[in-house]
């Protein structure tokens, strides 16, 4: 089985998070290795009491530019990516999507 993991992480840190989860075995694709798609946008957020913003300030909306990252994960590396993605992500709270695919 295979799953589509979509992430958004600041574009200052995509490079380091599509590292990670390539070394852990995401974007296996046939014959190739760490395969990703990106695509750029806003991120928008109001850090809460008790948050721990990366960027921005408690209580200030933010707007920041980041990068929706998308890989391919086989089912037996899916929590492994997914702790890598988060070990080096700055937010200290990760967006992320994970979506069973039926076309493998």
């Amino acid at each position: 089985m295979k799953y589509k993991l979509i992430v958004y992480v600041p574009e200052s840190h995509a490079d380091t998070v599509r590292e990670a989860m390539g070394s852990a075995g995401a974007g296996k694709l046939g014959n190739y290795s760490y395969c990703s798609f990106s695509s750029r946008g806003e991120g928008r957020f109001l850090p809460l009491p008790g948050a721990e913003p990366h960027i921005g300030s408690l209580g200030i909306r933010e707007v920041v530019e980041e990068e929706r990252i998308e890989v391919t994960v086989d089912e037996e590396v899916l929590q492994v990516v997914i702790t890598a993605m988060k070990s080096v992500h700055p937010y200290d709270e990760v967006a992320y999507d994970v979506y069973k695919l039926e076309n493998f």
